[in-house]
């Protein structure tokens, strides 16, 4: 019997839009850089008069790229939602296409958090959580709020903690 469940409606940290563009910002100016240094090679060696027009063809694509890593991070923080009760973990996301997962709790194996530096400068964690046969992750939530969930997602699903 399938019952009607509410769309999920917890939010991520606002932090998020902020480490997003960082990291986007950083992606960017590691790529301008490299095609920096590509342009300068084609202009000190000489190479072939196609490979110029390759270079200026994925600059006008990164410039596009560019302007939409700006704009991405606000559309992901609008569109993502997640919710957790005893019987299912809910995950909406997307930007162009919206996805909606619908995770079982007796189908969950583990939950992890993950913080790298720039996570952790804001103090945000990302929750990974593991089923048989995929992975779903609930990015750039506050430390306090990851922990929490992580745990009650682990009591729901019924996951034991090793003790080392």
């Amino acid at each position: 019997m399938y019952t009607q469940m509410n769309a999920p409606e917890k939010r991520l940290s606002k932090d998020a839009v902020k480490v997003w563009l960082i990291s986007e910002a950083i992606t960017n100016l590691i790529g301008f850089m490299i095609l920096g240094l590509l342009f300068y090679l084609d202009y000190r060696f000489s190479w072939k008069e196609w490979i110029g027009w390759i270079l200026i063809g994925l600059t006008v694509i990164s410039v596009i790229g560019s302007v939409w890593s700006c704009i991405n991070p606000f559309l992901l923080y609008k569109n993502w939602r997640y919710d957790v009760d005893e019987e299912f973990l809910q995950v909406k996301s997307g930007v162009l296409f919206e996805e909606h997962q619908l995770v079982p709790m007796t189908k969950i194996q583990s939950v992890a958090t993950k913080q790298g530096p720039l996570l952790r400068r804001y103090g945000l964690c990302t929750i990974s959580i593991e089923t048989m046969g995929s992975s779903h992750t609930i990015p750039a939530l506050s430390k306090e709020v990851a922990a929490s969930l992580g745990h009650q997602i682990a009591r729901y699903a019924k996951i034991k903690e090793i003790e080392s």
